[in-house]
């Protein structure tokens, strides 16, 4: 389906600023950051969690272990999902066992990913907080969750489309507010 572009709300630059922003807040918060892992939501999270992670390294000089999560598994809506969704692997090559959990990824919409995120994490031991970042906090929860770090809030209809694009995946940073063609 073809989708009509209705707002550029961040290019490169503001995603940039954001993401500086939300690391000096993550420094300050942490001031054991030898406890601080970060764990991004594939596809964008990683991406966004490599970013912080840099910014720690560059600012503070500690190296900040990254894994990816993948939580097609732990959705509950996987029944629902495409049967030609393929579930992609977790990569998490350290234990998260009473460490600062940092969860990372783009869109905070619903709540239900950040669920199946957290019930993921907890099958692979007992953080000693789990620590939410989004670069963009839609609206329009389900679920009783709110983020610690947010780059930026943007309320939206249901009917409209967030789309994060990260040159990593799509060779350019902005953030658009998209809806489907033909919509009024």
């Amino acid at each position: 389906m073809e989708e009509k572009i209705k707002a550029r709300i961040m290019d490169a630059s503001k995603i940039r600023r954001s993401l500086y922003r939300m690391t000096t807040e993550i420094v300050e918060r942490n001031r054991n950051l030898k406890n601080l892992v970060i764990v991004g939501i594939r596809t964008r999270g990683i991406y966004l969690g490599k970013r912080i992670a840099s910014l720690i390294k560059e600012m503070e000089r500690v190296e900040i272990p990254v894994g990816v999560l993948d939580i097609t598994l732990y959705r509950d809506d996987f029944s629902e999902i495409e049967t030609q969704h393929m579930v992609e692997k977790t990569e998490i090559d350290f234990s998260i066992a009473k460490k600062d959990v940092l969860l990372v990824d783009d869109v905070l919409f619903t709540g239900r990913t950040i669920r199946a995120a957290m019930d993921s994490l907890f099958d692979m031991g007992r953080p000693q907080t789990i620590q939410l970042l989004v670069l963009i906090d839609r609206g329009h929860r389900e679920l009783p969750l709110r983020p610690d770090y947010v780059g930026k809030v943007l309320p939206t209809s249901r009917r409209e489309i967030v789309q994060v694009r990260l040159k990593e995946v799509d060779d350019t940073d902005e953030v658009l507010i998209t809806e489907p063609a033909g919509l009024k």
